[in-house]
């Protein structure tokens, strides 16, 4: 089980120093990013900071959209593609801090 543990954590480093930042996939809106290396997403303040800068993400990626019905359902997708990304990123930092006690 340690092995295993030793494993996710390390797969875990890799994909923070990897992911210094979420990018929402777009050649037109490349520009359009959120920036997580500075956020610990286990604490309540980290996330309520990450929701603050996805809704800011959407409004810049699906502004000037032809509708307020294309542009509501546009922002859905950045909020939906984020909240996927933050999870993700949320158990690697899980595992980076159960590593960090393992080894303790």
């Amino acid at each position: 089980m340690t092995n295993f543990t030793s494993r996710i954590a390390g797969l875990a480093t890799l994909a923070l120093g990897a992911l210094p930042m979420l990018a929402l996939s777009s050649v037109a809106h490349a520009g359009t990013t959120v920036k997580v290396s500075d956020l610990n997403l286990l604490t309540s303040q980290g996330v309520a900071a990450f929701e603050q800068r996805a809704e800011d993400a959407g409004r810049q990626f699906c502004r000037g959209r032809a509708s307020v019905r294309t542009t509501r359902d546009c922002r859905e997708g950045v909020r939906e593609e984020l909240a996927e990304k933050m999870a993700a990123l949320r158990q690697a930092q899980l595992a980076q801090q159960a590593q960090t006690f393992a080894v303790r």
